[in-house]
């Protein structure tokens, strides 16, 4: 069934759902790294799990969404990477989406949904495409088994075409590559894309010029805070949306959901969470299933010691996520207040 992790706290559309569990792009840079060996691919949930959490039944992870919320679709495993030609497990869900209508964002590298049958579906489809796009430099060091980068522009001027929206996700943006970066924008707007999502990279370890927020590194505020209003200003110049994935800036954004869905019909994300308490708490309201105990359990992933199970049968979602509004620690970090000092930014190894 689908379920959702740690981003519960502060994102709208938290429930992911992933056909694959693995991927064969194999890109340096991704955090999934730090879970598993995604080298490793196999078949994960299928039409079976969609069809089940379309007609409204709930896992222990997913009790406190009593309404039709997008679902995000790739959390950790690109659905249309390589494997999918042969295995076509997102086909059969795609096709079940066309059907039904259910709303959902697919975030991918691939550009296998320009191909026939999936992109007739897509035309079906209620859906927020994403696509991954740094830069050609980035995909060029760090992107060595996807589609290049001027294969994917190719794509986005296809695909916009068959789906609601079209949104670029500019993640991981590197600063070294500021340059490259903002001058691509004009080109997502020429390929009839709505809006870039800009998420910042995060270390693993210490560098010179970062700092440290919560559990990673990261480039100072003030810095990736200049860099991220020039873009923006670019964005605005060629008529597309800014959206923030970086979450000490998400107010920065013309959205609070860096998604990219906001205004379109169908598409209501869960508000209830650290980013609205922050940024706009007159949105901030739980609903009826939010209130029932043991509607707490999809915050497991960030507690997991032992018996901490138990706990979360008897607490309800919203009791956990007003615990959460107080936490100091976790207000912090979302903030991105730094712990400790910093030099001058001098480039950082990926």
């Amino acid at each position: 069934m689908p379920d959702c992790g740690s981003q519960i706290v502060l994102c709208d559309v938290p429930i992911r759902f992933d056909t694959y569990k693995g991927c064969s792009h194999g890109c340096k840079y991704c955090f999934v790294y730090r879970k598993y060996n995604i080298s490793k691919i196999k078949k994960a949930e299928g039409k079976e799990a969609l069809i089940s959490f379309i007609k409204g039944k709930r896992a222990q992870e997913t009790s406190w969404c009593d309404w039709n919320i997008p679902l995000h679709w790739g959390g950790v495993s690109d659905p249309f990477q390589h494997i999918e030609r042969k295995m076509k497990n997102s086909l059969d869900c795609l096709k079940v989406l066309a059907k039904t209508k259910y709303p959902f964002i697919v975030s991918t590298k691939s550009i296998l949904p320009q191909e026939e049958p999936y992109f007739s579906l897509f035309k079906q489809c209620n859906c927020v495409l994403q696509v991954s796009l740094v830069c050609k430099t980035l995909q060029e060091k760090f992107e060595l088994n996807t589609p290049t980068f001027d294969e994917r522009l190719k794509f986005l001027k296809r695909m916009s075409k068959a789906v609601k929206r079209l949104v670029v996700r500019c993640q991981p943006y590197i600063i070294d590559y500021h340059k490259e970066i903002r001058e691509n924008i004009k080109k997502y707007a020429q390929a009839g894309v709505y809006g870039v999502i800009f998420e910042a990279i995060k270390f693993q370890k210490s560098s010179k010029g970062l700092v440290q927020i919560g559990n990673d590194f990261c480039y100072p505020n003030e810095i990736l805070k200049n860099k991220f209003l020039d873009l923006k200003e670019e964005c605005h110049k060629y008529g597309l949306k800014f959206l923030s994935g970086e979450n000490r800036f998400r107010n920065m954004g013309d959205s609070l959901s860096c998604c990219g869905f906001e205004g379109l019909k169908g598409f209501e994300g869960n508000k209830y969470n650290l980013n609205y308490k922050i940024h706009n708490d007159k949105d901030l309201k739980a609903t009826a299933a939010m209130e029932n105990k043991g509607s707490a359990y999809c915050f497991k992933a960030m507690h997991q010691k032992a018996g901490s199970h138990k706990l979360w049968k008897k607490l309800s979602f919203k009791e956990v996520m007003d615990s959460v509004f107080c936490n100091k620690s976790y207000v912090h970090s979302y903030l991105g207040i730094e712990n400790g000092k910093h030099k001058k930014y001098r480039k950082a190894q990926v």
